[in-house]
């Protein structure tokens, strides 16, 4: 229960959307890009072309990680068809990302990604201390341990 109360809670601070970094690799290399995203229920949502470097890089490597702030996402990525086929990532992506979803959502190259997250860490602080926060979605697993440098 803990894991799942801690997780509602941690998808509740993330909200709906976000501008994130996100990185994929091909041949042990790997790219970053900054991207808008959207959170529906749990798992992660973008939309990219299909001539871009990231396209080809999921076609061939299916784990990702997102970023921002003090947070880190690890997960496996799956495209899902092209944006306007899906409501729920359509309405979420054009009250969060108006200008985006205007300029790209009906474009006929782009396409759906979604994100089932496997792991996620984040650093809090409580007052000055500085803590870890995993959430090991794969198991239903969740710490939170004091950070303490050596």
């Amino acid at each position: 229960m803990l894991f799942h109360d801690k997780y509602s809670n941690f998808l509740s601070e993330f909200g709906k959307g976000r501008k994130m970094v996100i990185s994929t690799s091909e041949n042990d290399k790997v790219s970053s890009r900054m991207m808008s995203v959207v959170q529906i229920n749990g798992s992660f949502y973008f939309q990219t072309d299909i001539n871009l470097r990231k396209y080809h890089q999921l076609t061939v490597n299916k784990n990702i990680a997102l970023c921002i702030d003090n947070i880190q996402i690890e997960g496996v990525c799956k495209e899902i068809g092209n944006p306007l086929e899906n409501s729920d990532f359509c309405a979420a992506f054009q009250e969060m990302f108006k200008g985006s979803y205007d300029a790209y959502t009906s474009l006929n190259n782009e396409r759906l990604f979604i994100v089932n997250p496997v792991f996620i860490e984040r650093w809090i602080y409580k007052g000055s201390i500085p803590y870890i926060e995993i959430f090991d979605i794969e198991h239903g697993k969740y710490s939170c341990e004091q950070y303490i440098g050596v």
